[in-house]
């Protein structure tokens, strides 16, 4: 594989985390005795990622003083936002620190097991924009459902609703960057809704389809899982 990048999405509050999680970022929240985003980083360095960009806000020292301690090995590099930019306008402030063409993205909150290199070939095959990362899900409301074109290009963004099975954005992808900079966007915005979801028709965006191990610890008993499955995978 291509030496590669990633952008971390690590400054959510954790809101729905509060009643099982102290005042910290979500991805510190403890699952078996380390931070959550402990788990995230050391697969992204199983899959030979070793440049690291953490988009931070929320008290972000307590991320920064934590990586310093047990990452110092690593290359890291911190965007700080002053204030909320949503996940679009993280994204952009930190592609300021992007030397590549393409970069990973990836939330601090969540754990997608995809195959990495496999990701980045299909990315480069299709000379793609964007390429989404998805999970095939059962019985679910969280999430929205996205269809795929019989080239793997997006077809469709779906709404949360229930759902008895379909393929979610498993919040893992890879961007080109200057394409994604291309476009006139405000100072704070979502990606998914201004970007993804906005542009798949005018931009090369693609899913590729992933059967691994996916936790997103966004809400108290996905957290709690967390604890249970990562402990048995660790």
């Amino acid at each position: 594989m291509q030496k590669s990048s990633i952008i971390i999405l690590a400054g959510g509050l954790g809101t729905r985390l509060r009643s099982v999680v102290a005042d910290l970022p979500k991805c510190m929240a403890s699952v078996n005795g380390k931070p959550f985003l402990s788990y995230v980083i050391n697969y992204f360095q199983q899959q030979g990622i070793n440049d690291f960009i953490f988009s931070l806000g929320y008290k972000h020292e307590a991320i920064e003083e934590f990586l310093n301690n047990q990452y110092s090995i690593l290359n890291i590099q911190y965007s700080i936002e002053e204030e909320p930019l949503g996940t679009g306008g993280a994204i952009k402030k930190a592609c300021s620190f992007v030397n590549n063409e393409n970069i990973f993205i990836t939330n601090g909150d969540t754990l997608f097991k995809a195959d990495i290199p496999s990701l980045q070939n299909f990315h480069q095959s299709k000379n793609a924009d964007c390429t989404l990362a998805l999970k095939l899900m059962t019985n679910f409301y969280r999430y929205g459902v996205i269809e795929l074109n019989e080239d793997d290009s997006i077809k469709s963004f779906n709404e949360k609703k229930y759902y008895k099975d379909g393929f979610i954005n498993g919040g893992l992808y890879m961007l080109n960057v200057s394409k994604f900079l291309s476009e006139s966007f405000p100072e704070k915005f979502s990606f998914e809704t201004a970007y993804l979801e906005k542009f798949y028709h005018q931009h090369k965006m693609f899913g590729l389809i992933q059967d691994d191990y996916f936790i997103d610890i966004g809400i108290p008993e996905d957290y709690e899982r967390a604890g249970k499955e990562l402990g048995e995978r660790s």
